[in-house]
């Protein structure tokens, strides 16, 4: 089935489902309403995880090509009625909890938040931005001084100029779907690029680039509706997307050419590790061996050696739930009597190490990681979330 297909056929139930619900009663009888939505709910209940995911991106699509309003606020309530909403909440196992100076992730349903009153970065996407431009420029550094012709063994089969050009096309495409308000996917093999074809006028090209789409995400209001490829599709999700790739692509260059990546800030590496959560149940190719990993009651826990923060995932359901504890928290957890529950498996690092594992930069076995109970959970979780 094409993907016009698909969106058209989505479009056509969401508005039809909207019309049922919000239809006056005079018009249509409450009973026969609410007998035609919840048959509907049901029969889209029973499809897998990955499928209602994909479904409530759909219906996300839909209600953005509206203009602002109540059939717009209609249609972006329809996923959570329908039972096909993507949004996750944090697992029952990890209860509330502050996590001493750790971005928070973008959506407040999916983790616990940071403290009452507690000053966040992440709380102002010009901090964020202010990340995404130091790591651009020490990319860029470090490519210039680089043969461009370096292979990147992170990337098999990319030298750091396919790098390079990478990291300036993710730039270009982010700042084209938030200066247009784009509503509907855009690929960015679809727009007008323009990498250079000399590689040592790729680092130029790309701060360039990283100039205009900051300038951009600065200028955007935050809850300005966006479509994203993520849980979040707002004009708030590029800056963290953007950091993301800033990040994990500086330890990709670093270690082309030096064998091992710089020390990430822990904060840094926290928001782009609940990014990467965040994110996988909307990844396909992630989405799908989750569903199918037979690891339902299965508990992995991050845990961060610099910070005390831990991630808790629990699994099941076809995917996963997650949740972020401080170290003291936990601690006074353990004190009110309210009980930890233990972990399958557990691995711990520094922050920054556990982000580059999630992203199979190092391995598992490297000495760097510490790892306790069933070691195949962990490298269950890998096989099946590799990018």
């Amino acid at each position: 089935m094409s993907d016009a297909l698909l969106s058209a056929l989505a479009e056509s139930l969401a508005e039809l489902v909207t019309a049922v619900e919000t239809s006056d009663d005079e018009v249509l009888d409450p009973d026969t309403a609410v007998r035609w939505l919840e048959n509907t709910g049901h029969a889209l209940g029973a499809l897998g995880p990955a499928d209602r995911r994909a479904l409530d991106g759909l219906f996300r699509e839909t209600a953005l090509r509206r203009p602002e309003g109540p059939h717009r606020e209609a249609l972006l309530r329809l996923p959570k009625q329908l039972g096909v909403s993507g949004s996750l909440r944090p697992s029952a196992t990890a209860g509330p909890s502050a996590t001493a100076g750790a971005w928070p992730a973008p959506t407040a349903s999916r983790v616990p938040s940071t403290a009452p009153g507690a000053a966040s970065p992440a709380d102002d996407p010009d901090a964020v931005c202010d990340a995404v431009a130091e790591r651009v420029l020490r990319f860029a550094a470090l490519v210039r001084e680089a043969d461009p012709a370096t292979p990147v063994p992170a990337c098999p089969g990319w030298t750091l100029a396919d790098l390079t050009r990478h990291l300036g096309a993710v730039h270009r495409w982010a700042d084209h779907l938030v200066r247009t308000r784009a509503a509907l996917r855009v690929h960015p093999e679809d727009l007008p690029l323009d990498p250079p074809s000399d590689p040592a006028a790729c680092a130029d090209w790309l701060t360039e680039g990283a100039d205009t789409v900051l300038t951009t995400l600065r200028a955007a209001a935050p809850d300005l509706p966006v479509w994203s490829p993520g849980a979040d599709p707002h004009a708030r999700y590029y800056p963290r997307r953007l950091l993301s790739e800033a990040v994990v692509h500086l330890a990709d260059a670093e270690l082309a050419l030096h064998g091992t990546a710089g020390p990430i800030d822990p904060r840094t590496a926290a928001v782009t590790l609940e990014h990467f959560l965040a994110d996988a149940p909307y990844i396909p190719w992630i989405a799908e061996p989750l569903a199918h990993l037979g690891r339902d009651g299965a508990v992995l826990r991050l845990g961060a050696r610099d910070t005390g923060t831990a991630w808790t995932l629990a699994l099941g359901g076809g995917g996963f739930t997650w949740s972020r504890e401080s170290r003291e928290s936990r601690a006074d957890r353990e004190i009110r009597g309210s009980g930890v529950v233990e972990p399958t498996a557990s691995v711990e690092a520094d922050t920054g190490e556990l982000l580059l594992l999630l992203h199979r930069r190092y391995d598992a076995d490297d000495p760097r990681f510490g790892h306790t109970g069933d070691r195949d959970l962990l490298d269950d979780w890998l096989a099946a979330t590799a990018l």
